[in-house]
């Protein structure tokens, strides 16, 4: 993932169905209304009730070795709050980069990103996955588990510093070498079995809110170094003439595989991939769809159909990364943002922002700012459901100065909360109310309490509430988010000192697992 290469150089996209398009419009009625500003900063009175607000947190940097596992978790919770500062209401956290596991599992070694040696144990009872579910959730974040499909094997690892527990030494036939690395064979249907073995043992056992992969499909090609699968295209072409159709089947029947298991164990877990920022050149092809652009390409390069995908609804969400500058001269943002927000066809769309590479940038609008602001307002103008931060611990620096936390909380309204966009093709039944709520004076300061709803199913389950607050006077509007004073996985709520001064009207309401919202209930506070 993220080191853009350009590379110069199918079957057309399916036409958004019905349903894609009665679902895109409930999502656009979910989000608030905006206001356009001026190139400097973005409109203070704006402020998304529903937004997905993630980042992306990775391993692979190196970041956590020669670290003690409890200087691993001071690590982990110092830049969990740093992103809370930031308004982060999601984390993609990566606990699967090469066949490995920063997480108990029975299939894969531990990462040598968590220890420093493939398959060693960290110290007993330290689960990563488990710490940042629990250290999510009590933030009020989501946990979205981030694995690497297909690759086993960086450059940097030598196959004889790598465990016997890992996959290739019980079944290496079925692995490819490529520049340097060791791929799971995307041709084969085994691999694909043992994949989704993998995401279902991820998904039963822990409480993830979603499940999610990148960019690396079939590797980024090297130049003069062809993939080798001459031998299984021609042992098994699945009635294709072409291989690159061929390539791009063989992904497609794995995300789709994907889909069926995370949803069959949990419906509420979200299946959501990162794609690389360019789906193809519109000038390579005109049979299919593609932008202004002529970098490197999902469709033709990567063989990942990413459209096809979401018009077969088999991703829940897309997060493409589009890292480059406004003004990229084969890779432009702004053409970009609005090329994939054209073509999201009813699917949440979130996308990926690279946090240096808009500070190096120049605004071309406002040449005495950097490009932060600009993106944000652009992705805010169009049909897009939130963003995703590359990459956390970037983040946590520039938060790190008093001039750049209150940049970042400008343009991310850190100082409001978002509900997750709404996915109404997972789940759009809300929770019953909550029932019997009262504003109870305590020697601490006073509290809202209330009995949670009744349920039936998990999918109905109340996990969260809202607390809104309003004036007297004022109409209640629950599509202002800038009224959300909290949230709580409590049936009750500790109001702050100042907050019941003169008349108000509190609102409370339930979430269940896809933040699908209750009917108000009020309580008069005098």
């Amino acid at each position: 993932m993220r080191n853009y290469r350009f590379v110069a150089k199918g079957a057309a996209c399916p036409v958004a169905s019905v349903f894609s398009l009665i679902v895109f419009i409930l999502l656009l009625a979910s989000c608030s209304t905006q206001k356009k500003v001026s190139s400097a900063g973005l409109a203070d009175d704006y402020v998304p009730k529903r937004e997905f607000r993630g980042a992306w947190m990775q391993v692979v940097n190196g970041q956590y070795n020669g670290m003690t596992s409890a200087e691993q978790q001071q690590r982990l919770s110092e830049q969990l709050d740093a992103l809370q500062q930031a308004g982060v209401n999601a984390v993609i956290f990566q606990v699967r980069p090469e066949a490995d596991a920063l997480y108990v599992s029975y299939y894969e070694p531990w990462s040598r990103f968590l220890t420093g040696e493939q398959g060693r144990n960290p110290d007993e009872g330290w689960d990563p996955l488990q710490f940042m579910i629990t250290a999510c959730h009590a933030r009020g974040m989501e946990l979205h588990a981030w694995i690497n499909p297909y690759r086993a094997k960086l450059k940097g690892l030598k196959k004889t510093d790598m465990h016997y527990k890992h996959p290739w030494f019980k079944f290496p036939e079925r692995f490819v070498e490529y520049d340097g690395m060791l791929i799971f064979n995307p041709a084969l249907q085994l691999n694909r079995d043992y994949i989704c073995t993998v995401v279902s043992d991820i998904v039963r056992r822990y409480d993830v809110d979603g499940l999610h992969i990148d960019d690396y499909f079939y590797p980024y090609p090297v130049a003069g170094v062809p993939f080798p699968d001459d031998a299984d295209f021609a042992a098994d072409p699945r009635g294709f003439a072409d291989k690159a159709d061929w390539r791009r089947d063989n992904v497609n029947l794995l995300i789709q595989q994907l889909s069926s298991t995370i949803h069959d164990i949990k419906p509420w877990v979200k299946f959501g991939v990162s794609p690389f920022g360019i789906y193809h050149n519109e000038k390579a092809s005109s049979s299919v769809p593609g932008s202004a652009t002529s970098g490197l390409q999902n469709y033709d390069d990567l063989y990942a159909d990413v459209l096809l995908w979401i018009d077969k609804g088999w991703v829940d969400y897309t997060v493409p990364q589009l890292y480059w500058e406004i003004g990229h001269s084969t890779a432009d943002y702004a053409t970009l943002i609005g090329w994939w927000a054209a073509n999201a066809h009813g699917r949440p769309l979130f996308i990926g922002q690279d946090l240096e590479r808009s500070l190096k940038y120049r605004d071309p609008q406002a040449p005495d700012h950097n490009q932060l602001a600009a993106k944000f307002r652009m992705q805010r103008d169009e049909p897009v459901s939130g963003y995703c931060w590359w990459y956390a611990d970037a983040l946590r620096t520039h938060m790190a100065t008093p001039a750049g936390k209150a940049e970042v909380q400008a343009v991310a309204h850190a100082g409001s909360l978002a509900l997750q966009p709404l996915f109404p093709f997972l789940d759009h039944k809300a929770p019953s109310p909550v029932r019997k709520p009262a504003l109870v004076r305590t020697d601490d300061g006073p509290v809202l309490m209330w009995t949670a709803p009744k349920y039936r199913t998990e999918l109905d389950r109340p996990i969260r509430y809202v607390i809104y607050r309003f004036r007297a006077d004022e109409k209640i509007d629950l599509s202002n988010g800038a009224r959300i004073i909290g949230f709580t996985p409590n049936t009750y709520f500790r109001l702050g000192s100042g907050q019941v001064e003169g008349k108000s009207r509190y609102v409370i309401t339930a979430l269940d697992r896809l933040q699908n919202e209750s009917s108000p209930v009020k309580v008069k506070v005098k």
